[in-house]
């Protein structure tokens, strides 16, 4: 038996890249499927049927089970749709992976108002739309050993702060907050819920020049979208409720276990703040410890 055997799934973008490995990891350990993807370009235009359907066909060939829905992940409504179709099709549903996502990069000082809006749609309204309907369905269980999994994928690019990517990094960024308090308000109904920020050589990243490649390190040969698929399928088992709330890397043959954010120090005043008292203490207390921390991704990364 797989590690997922009996357990039914969600895939958001899962009919390419990352949610295709994923999709096909799943159904290899015995998961039942409702695999959603637009079949968009990398950009967010146009959209086709064939990625999810062809997924889905390739699994049931190979005797698992799965449907397709083309639908587009930021309408609330193929949110719905998709927790319908699971269970209308397995009566359940254990876990909901959203990875389904675009690029519009372009520098803040550069960027279009409908770039922002286009990315922000997809991401974060995206995760809104199926986590919602999920949620509800989980919490009308009162099941608090039901071992259910929300997986979003977040990036490096928020977590590290891509400079030419202000839209999607804001997106990504925005994940880690919407997975941390996800995880707490659905821990009592049996919901965890965990980030990934993956490197994996995909359509989306072949739109990246290699200088902007922020944390993506993983060397030719294993950056293949397969190599992330199995943190992800751990992450979907029973075993994992010890993560809940926790944001994790993966890229090529490593995984990575992200820190929260945490106070590292702090200054205070007995009274109201003089500027000049706060600004030696500012400079005496934080700047040796700012000084340490990734040096690298902030000043070094103005452009020329």
């Amino acid at each position: 038996m797989g590690s997922l055997e009996g357990r039914v799934a969600i895939i958001t973008g899962g009919g390419r890249g990352i949610g295709a490995s994923i999709s096909k990891l799943f159904a290899a350990q015995g998961a039942k499927l409702v695999i959603n993807d637009l079949g968009s370009s990398p950009d967010g235009q146009g959209g086709d049927q064939g990625p999810a359907r062809d997924v889905a066909a390739e699994i049931v060939a190979g005797g698992g089970a799965a449907v397709a829905d083309g639908g587009d992940i930021a309408d609330v409504a193929t949110g719905q749709r998709l927790v319908d179709l699971a269970l209308e099709n397995y009566g359940k549903l254990d876990i909901l992976v959203n990875v389904a996502g675009i690029l519009r990069d372009k520098m803040i000082f550069n960027l279009p108002e409908e770039d922002w809006d286009a990315v922000i749609r997809v991401h974060l309204r995206g995760h809104f739309s199926t986590i919602k309907p999920a949620a509800a369905y989980w919490r009308s269980l009162r099941n608090p050993d039901g071992h259910f999994r929300i997986i979003n994928f977040t990036s490096d690019s928020a977590l590290q702060g891509s400079p030419g990517q202000p839209n999607y990094a804001a997106a990504k960024m925005g994940i880690v907050g919407l997975t941390a308090s996800t995880a707490n308000a659905l821990a009592r109904y049996g919901v965890t819920a965990n980030a990934i920020a993956p490197g994996a050589a995909t359509r989306l990243t072949q739109t990246i020049p290699d200088e902007k490649q922020l944390g993506f390190d993983a060397a030719p040969g294993n950056d293949s979208p397969d190599n992330i698929a199995p943190i992800v399928t751990y992450l979907a088992g029973t075993s994992s409720d010890w993560l809940s709330g926790r944001t994790l890397g993966a890229s090529g043959l490593e995984v990575k276990l992200w820190n929260n954010p945490d106070v590292i120090a702090s200054v205070s005043s007995d009274g109201p703040w003089d500027l000049d008292d706060l600004a030696a203490k500012v400079e005496g207390e934080f700047r040796p410890l700012a000084d340490g921390l990734h040096p690298s991704l902030f000043m070094s990364q103005v452009p020329s």
